[in-house]
């Protein structure tokens, strides 16, 4: 544990510019940190050691957690035992899901899509089938499930896998039309083989094409079904080796269920007709059908319809047995939805998607195929959904689902994570976000149950927000990594509704999702909830128990660089502060609702983008508008996106800027402060020597030549900030596009970043639009002399400069209703390489001070007297004492470095360059420990740590290569080691960046194998036992291995060993369950080992035996020879 002392610095002492940069390496995270030495002059007292308490031992970086739904399903599994569910995806995930609390996240290391997936029912294991021809074993009996085995098919493509109940041999068919099968226990090919042309009749003179089903009869394990794409169907005796039956039908055939007495099967084909087929007649099916077909009046075959892709058919013992099927609706209604029908009896009943149909199985009572099946539900993968359809209940309800698989209900456009926060918020928000759920759905218990999962040792509160396209809201709640909705929020019901073809007459600057939320900005202590719109506005919630009635507030700002007005280099013709009399004048003018609409063929002018509802707003319990904020057009330019946002409950204010500049509004009088481009922020302080424009000759063609804000890249959503590197789209108009390359967009970073950065005076001429790119109100100390803190409002821009404005508040509470608040320059000017992401503020003890916020209250509860109306603000944190000291710590981050001030000396204590070759993509001050650090995420994918406030770096990991937007959009860190980022458009991939988090996470994951009794077989009766065939006697060991098959052709396939033995176990499992999982595997290798040792032993000593008596005949034999006579 290292001890820092800093020395007071002289406040007289001109230190306002930073120390020079360290010279740090080039590398991902290289960088250096600058310690500056002793005081300068005279010797200033020393001030109290700051003790460091983190070291690099507290961190290690882990994912814990995905939610959300798989990407790209393309395969479904379900265990009736175990009762849970398996996902397969494009792109080589599996997801296994149980009960809540039970979502497992594996990977396929290739990468490759799943096509199969088959679960060793009741055994803890699952078969994957992959399109690179593999075939993977994964044992579930951890709670990281790894693969045992592999087997790597070299020339023949796996086209379809079944492993029957209680078998430990699978059978896979090929491209080729071959089954083969493999040992699962060893997962080694057996010498058997089925080949396409000993299946098929040999006056058969074309190919049959690829294996499209396999299944083993209910009445006989020893007959298997084949069926073949073009139409054929074989019923093959593993013991004679020969076709019992052949059939042939001439539509091809995309799946084949049994009837549960074996002797009847069911074919669903091309053409859209089911065929049931009897044993004992192959030659053309007894029973045809087009269930969606019309019925032609002449009494021929009905009109064909689409492929029938799945069909199940199963028994029931008191009903009409159930016939489930995907697709076959007819051709003449092309716009109908994909949809899944269900056949009872008579009844034809057509359950209509929102999404194409990936995949659906039956879920059946009993896990015996030869049993009445007694089907209770039905699960259906869809490509962006699960949904499970109740069989039980005549109108076919669907059950309620508990995962959080609608994240991506609207594309994620951000997303905030706070962990740690009030305990109370969480039943909060749930109680108004449970008034608005869905009713109708079936009123039993979800039936994917499986699973063990209990809430681990971390209990404290966590709650992500995520903002979508179509600018709803959503809270989730995500304490001990597991993720529940709590409530939503439609930002887009302030506004009126757009018609179609009013765009162009509502001023409209995006052309699709209008309403998509940019950013966000929550205050968990007094429920003051802040969002930024892509149409360049900003929205002030309140949090309210009870419902009311009200019409909305709203307020329209002008926000349009104008330094192209002045003329003459004389700064006194342009006050860039006027004082506050001269101030308030234009503040009514800037924030009454004038919407003066131009006129067709004119110019637009003070119109913003979208309508605020002019009439009363019922808004229920929950979060209601209390302010709206709109930018508006300017002399012909739309508003641009809004790129920093920050709110302050005790002040009353909301603070938010673009590339144009800053705005600052009072939300508590509804009055704009401040509207003011960013070079006029500087007032004489700007550290450029800025020439002049000229008069305004085109705006528009000025603007084509300036750069955009560097910080554009970490909002994202910004695509037409006029830069020589961003697409601009016609008229103004701009789209919520996310590019996924990222190559070009990184070397246009630093080509505009180096450019940003020139000293020479035409590069600074051209980045006139120095965009606001962070925000942060705090009791600070404003200027150099200041001996008490002061409300302040730091401001970082995207050339690394930060301005401190200071906030002149009413005295009291009872004149803030009232008096104006002044908002004036500070003349402190700090500088940082590269755009500004964050700020954080640490007292004279090294405490991270929390910014003062009001306490909340319900503004409209019924019981509020005159003397409860008193705001109740908490100005300093609880854990600081009452005087801040005679000094504190600002830190701040920018895309390249860090820097750690003294205030309010402004002394830059310590520098830490980040990176040189890259640029940080989100940072922020988090705690941790009970302590405070720097938590970066750079778009070289690396994930660093640094100290408070010393700066040492702490950890650096190459984790995730930004190789999407979409993670530099959504990545975000929160206190106690814990971020998320978007893994894909539909899930959030959680990890923690804690040491003690990745030892516990362990005992937090969910369990997915439990011990579960198989249920026992139905009696099948003396008769049915005479006469139902020889299923039992049927022994595949005998038949399959390698006595009686021989071994199979070592080019065929390649046996792959996993690592999920003793490996996975000692990597996965921890705590007591961990250690007694380890001993009894040592165990059982152990006496493994010592039978082994044994066998061989008694192996040499009847080797011994042998040799001894060989040695004694040859001995008899030639002791009484001469020599000669050898």
């Amino acid at each position: 544990m290292k001890k820092f002392n800093f020395r007071k610095v002289l406040d007289g002492l001109t230190a306002a510019s930073p120390v020079g940069s360290s010279g740090g390496g080039s590398g991902s995270g290289a960088g250096g940190s600058v310690h500056p030495g002793g005081t300068a002059g005279a010797a200033g007292t020393p001030r109290e050691e700051i003790q460091e308490t983190l070291t690099s031992d507290y961190f290690q970086i882990c994912k814990t957690v995905r939610h959300g739904f798989p990407y790209l399903p393309t395969a479904l599994a379900f265990d009736p035992v175990q009762k849970i569910l398996a996902i397969g995806t494009r792109t080589g995930a599996i997801r296994i899901l149980g009960r809540p609390g039970v979502d497992c996240y594996c990977q396929h290391e290739s990468g490759a899509a799943v096509l199969q997936l088959q679960f060793l029912i009741n055994e803890g294991a699952l078969v994957s089938a992959c399109a690179d021809d593999a075939l993977h074993l994964w044992n579930l009996r951890q709670k990281r499930p790894a693969i045992l085995h592999s087997l790597k098919f070299n020339r023949e493509r796996i086209t379809y896998c079944h492993l029957p109940f209680q078998s430990k041999w699978l059978y896979v068919g090929t491209e080729r039309g071959n089954t083969h099968i493999v040992n699962i226990e060893s997962f080694i090919l057996s010498g058997y083989v089925i080949m396409w042309n000993k299946a098929i009749e040999l006056s058969t003179k074309t190919h049959p094409g690829p294996v499209v089903h396999l299944s083993d009869s209910p009445r006989d394990e020893g007959k298997l079904l084949i069926g073949y794409e073009n139409g054929t169907i074989v019923f093959w005796d593993l013991r004679s080796k020969r076709a019992d039956l052949r059939a042939y039908y001439d539509e091809a055939i995309h799946s084949v269920a049994w009837h549960h007495e074996g002797k009847q099967f069911m074919c669903s084909h091309s053409d859209g007709s089911l065929t049931l087929w009897n044993l004992k007649s192959p030659n053309r099916p007894f029973q045809t059908t087009i269930p969606h077909g019309k019925v032609q009046r002449d009494g021929k075959k009905p009109e064909s319809c689409k492929p029938i892709l799945k069909v199940e058919y199963k028994t029931c013992k008191n009903s009409e047995p159930f016939v489930v099927f995907s697709g076959g609706l007819s051709y003449d209604k092309p716009c109908r939805r994909p949809s899944l029908t269900i056949m009872h009896g008579k009844a034809i009943t057509v359950l209509e998607m929102d999404h194409p149909i990936v995949d659906f199985l039956t879920l059946c009572e009993t896990p015996y195929p030869n049993e009445f099946q007694e089907p209770y539900a039905v699960a259906v993968l869809l490509e962006k959904d699960l949904i499970v359809v109740d069989l039980t209940q005549t109108n076919f309800p669907i059950f309620e689902n508990p995962y959080p698989i609608d994240i991506h209900e609207s594309p994620v456009t951000c997303t905030e994570y706070f962990a740690d926060c009030p305990p109370d918020l969480i039943p909060v928000l749930y109680s108004v976000g449970a008034k608005h759920k869905k009713q109708g759905y079936s009123n039993k218990e979800w039936p994917i149950s499986g699973g063990a999962w209990n809430l681990g040792a971390q209990t404290y509160p966590e709650i992500i927000i995520t903002g979508h396209a179509d600018g709803s809201v959503k809270f989730w709640d995500a304490s001990a990594i597991t993720l529940q909705m709590l409530y939503k929020l439609k930002t887009s019901k302030v506004f009126e509704k757009q018609k179609v073809g009013e765009g162009k007459a509502t001023a409209e600057i995006v052309e699709e999702d209008p309403f998509a939320v940019q950013m966000m900005y929550w205050c968990p202590e007094s429920r003051i909830f802040c969002v930024a719109g892509v149409s360049a506005y900003v929205i002030v919630y309140r949090f309210s128990k009870h419902e009311v009635n009200t019409e909305i507030a709203s307020l329209e700002v002008r926000l349009q660089c104008e330094v192209e007005d002045i003329i003459t280099p004389e700064p006194e013709t342009n006050p860039p502060f006027p004082d506050a009399s001269s101030q308030l004048p234009p503040v009514k003018s800037l924030s009454g609702s004038t919407n003066t609409v131009a006129g067709e063929g004119t110019m637009k002018d003070s119109i913003p983008c979208l309508s605020v509802k002019a009439r009363p707003v019922r808004m229920p319990p929950g979060y209601q508008a209390d302010l709206v904020i709109q930018l508006v057009w300017v002399d012909g330019e739309p508003p641009q996106q809004i790129t920093s946002l920050a709110v302050n409950s005790a002040y009353g204010l909301v603070a938010f800027g673009n590339c144009n500049g800053l705005a600052v509004v009072d939300f508590m009088q509804k009055t704009v402060l401040l509207s003011m481009g960013t070079l006029d922020l500087y007032g004489s302080s700007d550290p450029y020597q800025r020439q002049p424009r000229s008069p305004r000759k085109s705006r528009q063609f000025a603007a084509d030549g300036m750069l955009c804000s560097l910080a554009s890249f970490s909002f994202l959503l910004i695509n037409n900030c006029l830069s020589p590197f961003s697409v601009v789209s016609v008229k103004g108009s701009r789209k919520l596009s996310l590019p996924t390359d990222l190559k070009t967009d990184l070397e246009n970073r630093e080509n505009s970043f180096s450019r940003s950065r020139s000293s020479s005076v035409s590069s600074i001429d051209r980045d006139s639009k120095e965009a606001i790119t962070a925000l942060f109100f705090m009791e600070s100390f404003a200027r150099k002399n200041d001996s008490a803190v002061s409300s302040c409002l730091w401001v970082g821009t995207g050339l690394g400069m930060v301005i401190i404005l200071s906030l002149n508040l009413p005295a009291s509470d009872d004149l803030r209703q009232s008096e104006p608040v002044m908002v004036s320059p500070s003349g402190t000017v700090l500088t940082l390489k590269g755009a500004v992401l964050t700020f954080a503020c640490l007292d004279c003890m090294g405490t991270l001070t929390h910014q003062p916020y009001e306490v909340w209250r319900d503004p409209h509860s019924a019981d509020d007297g005159d003397k409860t109306r008193k705001r109740k603000l908490v100005m300093h944190s609880p854990s600081s004492s009452q005087d801040m000291g005679d000094h504190q710590f600002a830190v701040i981050c920018s895309e390249k470095q860090a820097k750690v001030f003294s205030l309010p000396s402004q002394t830059c204590l310590y520098v830490h360059n980040i990176t040189e070759t890259s640029f940080l993509l989100r940072a922020d001050v988090v705690t941790l420990c009970n302590s405070v650090c720097l938590a970066c995420f750079c778009a070289n994918g690396h994930i660093m740590t640094l100290s408070l406030p010393s700066l040492r770096p702490l950890l650096d990991m190459n984790y995730l290569p930004v190789t999407d937007m979409r993670i530099a959009r959504t990545f975000c860190f929160t206190n106690e080691g814990q971020a998320l980022y978007l893994s894909s458009p539909t899930e959030i991939q959680r990890l923690t960046y804690s040491q003690e988090m990745c030892d516990n996470l362990q005992d937090m994951l969910g369990d997915l194998f439990t011990p579960v009794e198989t249920p026992e077989a139905q009696n099948r009766g003396f008769l049915k036992g005479l006469f139902g065939g020889s299923g039992q006697a049927f022994d595949r060991e005998e038949l399959f291995g390698e006595a009686t098959a021989g071994k199979a052709s070592r080019s065929l396939a390649q046996h792959i060993p996993g690592s999920g033995g003793i490996e996975g176990v000692r990597g996965a499992a921890g705590g007591v369950i961990g250690d007694l999982t380890r001993a009894r595997i040592a165990l059982d290798e152990r006496g493994q080992k010592l039978g082994e040792l044994d066998e061989r032993t008694a192996s040499m000593m009847a080797s011994a035996e042998a040799f001894s008596k060989h040695a004694h005949e040859v001995m008899l034999k030639y002791k009484d020879k001469k020599w000669y006579q050898f």
